[in-house]
């Protein structure tokens, strides 16, 4: 799954802009998006204050985007993955300080000192990717890949950006738990958090639920698990690191679960808020799973994700649990628009216009 990262001199230039935007939050979201489709959604504390579709999910049937439309999330799935590791950790089942070599085997002598905090860091080493996201690899053979691959530094010394790290925390999950990734993410994590719409395919949705996906011309590329993809989800180059499917109720169900103990407990959340390794020209420090900036509104975690056709972002103000999701299955328009080019103003607009809670 491609990520996009902001630069430090767009974070001190986010709110200079043409014309002064709307104060109102969904004037503000009109104001800011182009013609496109998808999903809004904003929340103070544990209420939502906005929620709204955009466009249609699905052009030739003419289905509307809503609140409970269906869409690839893309790479916010590393904060599943993440809290899936921390979720072992508070089981006693693993630490993240343990070299892979004590959950994973063989591991080559050049790889032997990655820990699982290189891994959730990306730290490790380890390349971006291995192939497309969608070609039939199986687990073992992700994992004889990664582990045959170059590395392109010394685990923990540098960071670089690797969807591979996050498919091979996937298979930790799955050798230290004895279950299927997703359906551990679904007992531990999706259930207490009552998020009955995230998965790769256990959830029950309708077709007509799950967003279409379209290109910067217009053309349709289908459902994400219209892809290949295998019976329990999307094959190991993906898993793990990206094709989770959610929707923006379920994103705020999420954050909900988040702020008190639904499914971490506190010190657990605050590894996962962390910020550990500066990210190249940007402004960002990479925690677990999320990025976190320091901003006007104070600490902000947030993640994009995106593929050739879609967009999306999730943010957290940590200081004052405002928080934004938003996804179109439209995020570039030949000559005209790139969803990229508004993503932080857009984010942060947004968390500035829900506030904070009352008294805080």
């Amino acid at each position: 799954m491609r990520r996009t990262v902001v630069p430090a001199l767009l974070l001190a230039l986010a709110s200079v802009g043409c014309s002064p935007p709307p104060d109102g939050l969904a004037e503000f979201v009109a104001f800011t998006l182009p013609d496109t489709s998808g999903t809004v959604v904003a929340a103070r504390g544990g209420e939502i204050v906005h929620c709204a579709g955009h466009g249609l999910a699905d052009r030739e049937a003419g289905v509307p985007a809503t609140c409970d439309t269906v869409y690839d999330v893309m790479s916010l799935t590393k904060q599943f993955t993440a809290a899936a590791i921390l979720e072992l950790e508070t089981m006693g089942e693993l630490h993240v300080n343990d070299r892979i070599d004590r959950h994973l085997t063989p591991v080559p002598a050049d790889k032997r000192t990655i820990t699982l905090h290189h891994l959730l860091t990306h730290t490790a080493g380890l390349p971006d990717t291995l192939g497309d996201d969608y070609d039939v690899v199986s687990r073992d053979a992700m994992l004889t890949e990664a582990m045959a691959a170059e590395l392109v530094a010394e685990p923990g010394a540098e960071f670089h950006y690797s969807n591979v790290g996050y498919s091979v925390l996937a298979a930790i999950v799955e050798t230290v738990s004895g279950l299927g990734y997703e359906e551990f993410l679904s007992r531990y994590l999706f259930t207490p958090a009552g998020m009955t719409s995230t998965g790769y395919v256990l959830p029950d949705w309708d077709p007509d639920q799950v967003a279409v996906e379209y290109d910067a011309g217009g053309e349709p590329h289908g459902r994400p698990y219209e892809h290949p993809w295998a019976a329990d989800g999307p094959y190991w180059n993906l898993r793990g690191n990206g094709g989770m499917l959610s929707t923006a109720r379920d994103m705020f169900r999420w954050h909900r679960a988040l702020l008190g103990d639904d499914v971490l407990p506190a010190p657990a959340r605050a590894k996962l808020f962390t910020p550990h390794q500066p990210v190249p020209d940007s402004a960002e420090t990479y925690a677990y799973g999320w990025g976190m900036y320091e901003t006007d509104l104070g600490r902000v975690a947030w993640h994009n994700g995106g593929n050739s056709w879609s967009l999306a972002n999730y943010a957290r103000a940590l200081d004052t649990d405002a928080m934004t999701f938003w996804v179109s299955n439209q995020a570039y328009r030949d000559d005209e628009w790139n969803l990229e080019d508004i993503e932080f103003d857009l984010t942060m607009g947004i968390l500035e216009r829900v506030g904070p809670l009352s008294g805080r």
